[in-house]
């Protein structure tokens, strides 16, 4: 079992920055894939960003590619999102995901179906 808190999220000027990070429980941290995925209101569930176990493949929506980085510290168990130059179309609900054995396969690991545990979420809003 594993558990995952979010924290970092907030009310933020359009162009501004955030770090979200997401700690997870467990001792097998480094084995999972970790991912966010974001939901606005009245729309789906969407891709934002993967990261392999051991952190070589990263996968980037299109939507946020170039001003969104994934990155994690499996010594801390803990994976990070640094957002800059934030924009209105941003605010949703974020949420850290954790797969095991999820292929490094675009198609596959960029689905949430693909993983096994979420965390709680963590709003942002970008407006001003």
């Amino acid at each position: 079992q594993v558990q995952l808190v979010e924290a970092g999220g907030g009310l933020v000027l359009p162009g501004g920055s955030l770090r979200l990070s997401c700690a997870a429980s467990g001792r097998t941290f480094s084995s999972y894939a970790m991912a966010w995925f974001r939901q606005a209101p009245g729309k789906e569930r969407e891709f934002v960003a993967a990261i392999g176990a051991s952190g070589g493949t990263l996968y980037y929506a299109d939507s946020v590619k170039g001003r969104f980085t994934i990155s994690r510290d499996n010594a801390k168990n803990t994976v990070y999102l640094h957002m800059n130059s934030l924009k209105p179309d941003d605010t949703a609900v974020y949420y850290c995901a954790a797969g095991l054995n999820v292929p490094a396969i675009r198609a596959i690991i960029t689905a949430p179906r693909a993983y096994d545990y979420w965390g709680q979420g963590t709003q942002v809003t970008v407006s001003s």
